[in-house]
């Protein structure tokens, strides 16, 4: 049933006018100042992370597909962050919370969708690739071709973007009661959603089509290659091989784990369990902590990116002493 003071939306519909209010950290005055500060440093130091990564991987003459796969994903990280992190930092500057437009909270649920879709779908094709490169070694190079790992790349955001578009256009069609304060620092969707005028448990049918094609399913194709990948392992007599092999996963593999992990304790669950204040700091977690994390990983774990980086510091010494 709809509540009483829903808003209708008519032929001429308020949407374009309409503004929700975001309250952000309203409720953390004491400690607003750690936490701008906290958060400035964080995304600082992941978008030069990530800049790092990608300025790497470009200067590399040559690419193998991991390489390539991973300047994507540093891109989609850049963009992510300033998609979020810019307007909780503006929460943190303005005490009694922030407004955003009726459009500008669904182009930023739009982008966020989009971009973090297009991270799960990466996941699997790197996971492909280290099922290729395990499972199929002779056939590796044949396989992961440039031409093939650029048409992933495209499909991984283009099925990004299309998910995201229509998550979006079904949370917004919703009718929303008047009080539009959204008790978070971005759209997020389940804040949106929890403003929705309706009981029925039909509205939460997009979010979890979404969350069935950008979790679930990316998750269980990932699972599968690391299935086969250990099954391949197994016929490894060598240790010193077998360790190698490993090695070249287990960058992956902790990104997957932490990004799937994550995102399935925030989004797969009924509405009724939405509690805005736990959920505001687990997303301030995952939206800032987990991008600073990847990069890391990357950096320490992955020979190709370390060597990479190296190559890139030495050019520039030797720009600078020339």
């Amino acid at each position: 049933m709809p509540c009483e003071d829903c808003m209708e939306r008519d032929n001429k519909s308020t949407d374009a006018t309409m503004e929700f209010f975001l309250l952000g950290f309203s409720d953390l005055l004491r400690l607003r100042v750690l936490l701008f500060l906290v958060l400035f440093v964080v995304h600082l130091v992941t978008l030069a992370g990530n800049v790092m990564i990608f300025m790497a991987v470009v200067m590399e003459p040559s690419r193998p597909p991991m390489l390539f796969f991973l300047c994507q994903l540093a891109v989609i990280e850049l963009c992510y962050t300033l998609v979020i992190v810019p307007k909780a930092l503006l929460s943190l500057i303005v005490v009694d919370g922030s407004t955003i437009s009726f459009i500008g909270c669904a182009a930023q649920m739009h982008f966020y969708v989009s971009l973090g879709g297009a991270e799960c779908f990466l996941l699997v094709a790197m996971s492909y690739d280290r099922y290729v490169a395990i499972c199929w070694p002779l056939q590796y190079v044949a396989v992961m071709s440039e031409e093939f790992c650029l048409r992933l790349a495209v499909a991984c955001c283009l099925g990004g973007f299309a998910v995201g578009l229509g998550l979006t256009v079904a949370v917004f069609r919703l009718p929303f009661c008047q009080s539009h304060r959204i008790n978070h620092f971005f759209c997020d969707v389940p804040a949106v959603l929890y403003l929705a005028c309706t009981q029925s448990y039909r509205l939460e049918l997009p979010l979890l089509a979404a969350c069935v094609l950008l979790l679930l399913l990316p998750f269980f194709l990932i699972l599968t290659s690391y299935v086969c990948i250990a099954a391949a392992l197994l016929h490894v007599t060598s240790s010193v091989g077998r360790g190698k092999a490993f090695s070249t996963c287990i960058s992956h593999l902790a990104v997957s784990l932490l990004h799937y992990g994550c995102a399935t304790f925030m989004y797969i669950r009924p509405k009724s369990s939405y509690i805005p204040a736990r959920d505001k700091m687990v997303s301030l977690v995952y939206t800032n902590i987990t991008p600073l994390l990847y990069p890391l990983i990357y950096s320490l774990r992955n020979k190709e990116i370390r060597g990479a980086l190296r190559k890139m510091l030495r050019r520039q010494k030797i720009a600078q002493l020339n």
